[in-house]
């Protein structure tokens, strides 16, 4: 109750992502935030991501860090219970408990099985889907999605606006071709090359589909692709009442941890964009918790702007095979290279590996 009362604004408490450097040191933090935190015994940091470096730090930092991310963080009993809610539809209110699901909603998960046996069952399986292709992301691409003349003028006007630094860029220098860019693997995933990709690899009509991730570009009928070939693809709004989903309405991050609730129970997640905080997140939560037995796709795009270049040339069962062998080549679970994140990448001393 006190905190709540304290304006953290005017005692000078509240610090943002522009009053700290990219990948800060810690000597950073010691030299300007500890005494912030001294003084008013509250810092509230606002807009904070990546502002801690990855290397080097001290050892026993970043054990400190992965302890708090993987333990000491947890959802609010609020969302727990939705987050529970929502992964009970899914599963179509079968007696399925997935072995993520207590660390998730903590004992909303417990009460969904409690008297009940927990067996597996095929009809509640399912796959979670972050389609990484909102506006932002289209627009600071500087690739080209099908849409022509009024889909280039649409994305510039967004530049100006929103990557002002980047659309000065444009008219300075001479920057890579869309053309150039989705053959190196720079451009989002389209949902027309998800559906192939899916595909390819086994997933059928019948697969049950969970879509995180905020509006997707181009709306519904960009994603009719989607909803055609997998009619059982569903996102939190669907899944809930307007009453459920009201308390988490204007709230973003509220709404993400939904999502990100659902995508880290699922059976499969996929990823389309591997550089997304909220895909990274995902999946290292899977990786530390789910022993690296919990299915990730994660796709080489590069490797798969090749097939999809060459999809109209060679019969289907070839492209199938070159879309899998893109797949496995990053399934495998890595230790955290030097530099990468410990929430990406648990897999190292620090972490998850006994000392």
């Amino acid at each position: 109750m006190e905190l709540r009362s304290l304006d953290l604004e005017a005692i000078g408490s509240v610090v943002t992502d522009a009053d700290i450097v990219k990948e800060a040191k810690p000597s950073f933090y010691l030299k300007y935030i500890l005494p912030i935190l001294l003084k008013n015994r509250v810092v509230h940091f606002v807009g904070f991501g990546n502002r801690l470096s990855s290397d080097p730090i001290p050892f026993q930092l970043q054990r400190l860090r992965c302890r708090c991310n993987f333990h000491a963080l947890q959802f609010v009993p609020k969302i727990q219970e939705t987050g529970a809610l929502l992964l009970r539809r899914m599963r179509q209110n079968r007696t399925h408990s997935g072995p993520l699901d207590h660390y998730l909603v903590g004992p909303f998960a417990e009460s969904e099985t409690k008297g009940k046996s927990i067996r597996s069952a095929k009809g509640s399986r399912y796959l979670a889907l972050h389609l990484r292709f909102e506006i932002d992301m289209a627009a600071h691409s500087l690739c080209e999605f099908g849409g022509g003349e009024e889909e280039r003028r649409e994305l510039e006007a967004y530049r100006k606006v929103h990557f002002a630094s980047l659309a000065e860029l444009e008219k300075t220098r001479k920057l890579p071709s869309p053309a150039a860019l989705r053959g190196e693997g720079l451009c989002p995933l389209m949902p027309e090359e998800t559906v192939l990709m899916l595909s390819a690899l086994g997933f059928n009509r019948k697969t049950n589909i969970f879509l995180a991730g905020a509006h997707i570009y181009g709306g519904k009928s960009r994603l009719a692709v989607l909803k055609s070939l997998y009619p059982n693809l569903v996102t939190k709004e669907n899944l809930l009442s307007s009453s459920e989903i009201e308390p988490f309405s204007n709230f973003s991050s509220q709404l993400a941890a939904l999502d990100f609730i659902v995508c880290t129970a699922a059976d499969a997640f996929a990823m389309t964009d591997s550089g997304s905080q909220f895909s990274s997140l995902v999946s290292g939560y899977r990786v530390y918790y789910g022993a690296g037995k919990m299915p990730t796709i994660r796709p080489n795009k590069r490797r798969l702007a090749d097939i999809f270049l060459k999809n109209n040339t060679i019969e289907w069962k070839v492209f199938q095979e070159r879309v899998r062998k893109a797949v496995r080549q990053t399934k495998r679970v890595r230790s955290r290279p030097v530099g990468r994140s410990v929430y990406r990448y648990p897999r190292c001393k620090q972490c998850m590996c006994p000392t």
